[in-house]
């Protein structure tokens, strides 16, 4: 049986906003984590073609969103090793971390899942943890590109069922509607630019502190 279960929510949280927020209490919730480690990426692989908020400042919104609730902690691991910037070798240094007993889950949206197959070793992420899709309600995945140990491995939570989770350590792929929120950050860095409010979009405090350093005006 495993110790302890622990979920990894990576991301480039540019800003951090309330549907972070709901996916990792509805995860937390569903997976019965006894903590959720949210990671922002120095700067993701797939995003070369826009100016991307300092790793800092998003790590600090990500911190500071996450006050409220001791299961969530913001990681610096992949701040801390810009030249490692993948999932496989993110988990895999986390996996190092928290020894072989723990039960790791990473957290991923439905259409990251879909392109699955053009990331670097994706097999090697379920090596190491089980993986989280959080879907949209009613939203048909398209499967057919998946490498086929993700295909084979999928557990489907859609539709409300909550059953146990198996305690494996990973290797394990299950998906959730649980979350329906549409809160997008791309919005939230024009809602800035634009001068207009994002109190809807974000915690008080995210939203003072983009205000307090001017982020997003030229984005």
């Amino acid at each position: 049986m495993s110790e302890r279960r622990i979920g990894v929510y990576g991301g480039t949280f540019d800003p951090i906003h309330r549907g972070h927020l709901e996916v990792s209490r509805a995860v937390a919730r569903q997976f019965a984590l006894d903590e959720l480690l949210i990671v922002p990426a120095h700067r993701p692989p797939h995003k070369t073609s826009r100016v991307i908020a300092d790793a800092y400042h998003r790590y600090a919104m990500a911190a500071i969103a996450t006050l409220d609730d001791e299961r969530f902690k913001v990681s610096t691991i992949e701040m801390e090793a810009p030249e490692r910037p993948y999932t496989f070798e993110t988990l895999e240094r986390l996996r190092e971390q928290v020894g072989p007993q723990v039960s790791l889950f990473f957290v991923m949206g439905a259409d990251s899942f879909e392109e699955l197959h053009l990331w670097r070793e994706p097999e090697r992420i379920l090596d190491s943890a089980n993986v989280i899709v959080m879907t949209r309600p009613r939203h048909a995945l398209g499967l057919t590109q998946l490498p086929a140990r993700f295909a084979a491995g999928l557990i489907d939570w859609r539709g409300g069922r909550l059953e146990a989770v198996a305690p494996e350590q990973a290797g394990g792929v299950y998906l959730t509607d649980a979350v329906n929120m549409e809160v997008s950050s791309t919005e939230i860095r024009r809602k800035v630019r634009d001068g207009e409010p994002i109190d809807d979009d974000v915690p008080p405090r995210v939203a003072d502190y983009i205000s307090k350093y001017a982020l997003y005006r030229q984005s």
